[in-house]
This record gives C-alpha cells, structure tokens and sequence, in this order.
C-alpha cells in the first residue's frame, strides 16, 4: 500500500485479523509439538486454514494497480528491495540468535545464511514471496500477458500436486493465485465490502452462512486435528480448496469492514497497519516464552499454554516497536533507510539530497 492516508480503514482491519491468525498458528503448533496434544487455538487455526494464508496475499495485492505502471526501479524499490531488505535482515538475526547463539555453531549458522538467499527461511517466507509474486505480476503487466491466462494458469498451478523440493517454487504455485486475484480483482472486492457496508444485517448473514459452510467441509469425514498440523476434510480437495480460499479471503475482507465501523476495535485496525512489524519479530520471543514455560512445567493445558505464547508473541514486537519509537534507536529494525533504496528512488540519499537542493517555488 501507499502512504496510511490512502489506506482503508477496513484493509488494516483485514491484515489485523490475518497477523492474528498467523502468530495464532505458529503458537499453537510450537507448543503442540512440546506437548503432543492440541487446544483450543487448534481447532481455530482449522476453521481459518483454507483461508488464513489466502487472504493475507489477497490483501497484499489489493492497491498493487496503484504502482504497476511506475517505471521498474521506482516499483523495484518500493514492491521488491522494500521486501528484501526486511527478509535478509531479519533472516539474519533469527539466524543469529537461533543459531549461532543458540547452537554455538558459527559454521552451521552461515550455512543457514547462504541458503536463506536462494531458499525463504522460517517463517519470514512470506516477506520473501510478496517480493516474487510483486516481481513476477509486473514482468506479466509489461508483457501484457491477458489477466484471464494468469488466473487460470495460476489456479492449475494452485491445485496442482506441486512438490519440487524448491520452497520458493512450492510457494509460489501454491499462493500466487491469491496475490493476482487480489490485483486483478480489488475494484470488486472493494464493491463487495462497500455493500456490506451498506446492508449489514445481510452482510453478517452471509457471514455466518460462509462460515457453517466453511466449518462443515473442514471439519468432515478425514480430518484430523493434531498437534502441529490440520488434516482437513473435503476442503482438502483440489479446486473446492482453491474455491474456500478465495471466498474466505472475500469473507474476511467483508467481516474486516464490518468491525471497522465499530470505534472499539480501531486497536485492530492500528494493529493491521503495524502487522509487519509483528510478522518479522514474533518468532524470537515466542520461541523464548514457550520454551521458559515448558521447562517451568506449571501449565499443563495446551490451550492455556498456546494462548499466553501468543498473547506474548502478538505484544513483545509492539513493545519493542514503541520502545524505537520513544528512544529513536534501532529504526532501521521495522524503517528502511537511505541506502536501502535504490538510488534517484524516494527515500534514497540521492532523492533527498536533490529534494533539499531544489529551489523553492
């Protein structure tokens, strides 16, 4: 997206829920694996998996219509270098501390550094592949390749059995279709939601009828709760899965704008706009509290455990995000500087520098 003044309030509504579901997720499964049970935020992370990845790329190609037509250093700058330099960066420390200093292995650590070039690390995968997906929807704009051949060559790739090996080629057939849609289609999602807007008492029907639908193909014969994955039931099938996605995300995105009209819930929307600074730190200190709380051994349940893991993993970033804002120190941690743009880009040395040069009018 652009600058917070060109945001919707419900799209920062939608990427709250999203970051939410996401760290839930993460939780859930890292303590399940700990404890070799499941807990309440496991059966949530059911109900959201036909979804829960979906939307958070649907989302993040709603305002790419915006910038494809800049010209490729301005769009590189701000669709892919923006992704990148967050990617490596945070890669490195996850390494670091996970790694280097939790192993004491300085050899296995770079290791893990080369790969993570070629090969997306941890969870930051996704930060790598809005990079890709911004990348490959421009090269197909400039190409003029017809949207329809994209779409349906991206939902083949989508419900295709795609194992390659390649993390960054599994993903991609994987998740690119949600990406695209959310390009290709953003002026009807955005009708869609401003109906809703406009008729809310059909707008939550419509909800929960999804909702009961979604809940009963996940939840049928053949699924299967366990501890650090969901086996789904007929939403598991090709193309009914592909189809679940892409109405969920549509759902979330009409749910999102119906809590943005409550005044309430603007903690949601504050936290959509701020999900990226979540999605980079969680992992560290989610890893750290699950890992304090096991060796203590006071909590048993799953449920309980999963939860204040989360709760930990969803505030220790905000924290530490006010904490750079008050001090002024480690912007560079969730803020790009200077010389992390290309040159002649907005933001970059040479822009500014030429900026602060000009003549006033």
């Amino acid at each position: 997206m652009s600058g917070q003044s060109n945001r919707l309030s419900w799209v920062d509504t939608a990427k709250g829920i999203s970051i939410i579901l996401v760290v839930m997720m993460h939780s859930a499964y890292g303590v399940g694996e700990e404890t070799g049970g499941t807990g309440i935020l496991h059966w949530i992370i059911g109900f959201a998996t036909p979804f829960r990845m979906p939307e958070f790329f649907l989302i993040s190609g709603l305002f790419l219509s915006q910038v494809i037509d800049r010209d490729w250093k301005r769009y590189a700058d701000r669709r892919v270098v923006h992704y990148f330099y967050f990617y490596f960066l945070w890669a490195f420390l996850q390494i670091l501390f996970k790694v280097a200093l939790g192993t004491g292995d300085p050899v296995t650590a770079a290791s893990y550094m080369a790969w993570a070039i070629i090969e997306p690390y941890g969870v930051l995968w996704f930060i790598y592949m809005l990079a890709v997906f911004a990348a490959s929807t421009k090269l197909l704009h400039d190409a003029k390749v017809p949207r329809i051949i994209v779409i349906g060559a991206a939902a083949i790739l989508q419900m295709a059995p795609v194992v390659t090996g390649s993390y960054i080629i599994d993903q991609f057939a994987e998740y690119f279709v949600y990406f695209y849609v959310g390009y290709a289609f953003a002026p009807t999602i955005f009708k869609v939601v401003d109906w809703a807007l406009d008729h809310t008492l059909l707008a939550i029907l419509g909800v929960i009828a999804w909702g009961l639908i979604d809940a009963a193909l996940v939840f049928s014969p053949g699924y299967e709760v366990q501890p650090k994955h969901m086996v789904m039931g007929l939403a598991e099938l090709p193309g009914l899965h592909l189809i679940l996605a892409v109405s969920g995300s549509i759902t979330l995105c009409v749910t999102a704008g119906l809590i943005s009209k409550l005044p309430f819930m603007n903690w949601l929307r504050w936290l959509g706009a701020h999900s990226i600074v979540v999605y980079l730190s969680f992992s560290i200190p989610m890893a750290m509290t699950r890992v304090i709380l096991m060796k203590l051994g006071i909590i048993e349940s799953t449920s309980v455990l999963s939860v204040i893991v989360m709760l930990v993993a969803l505030t220790a970033p905000l924290v530490l995000y006010a904490a750079i804002q008050f001090t002024g120190w480690g912007k560079f941690l969730f803020e790009r500087p200077a010389w992390a743009h290309i040159p002649g880009t907005p933001g970059s040395r040479s822009y500014v520098k030429t900026v602060q040069q000009a003549p006033a009018e």
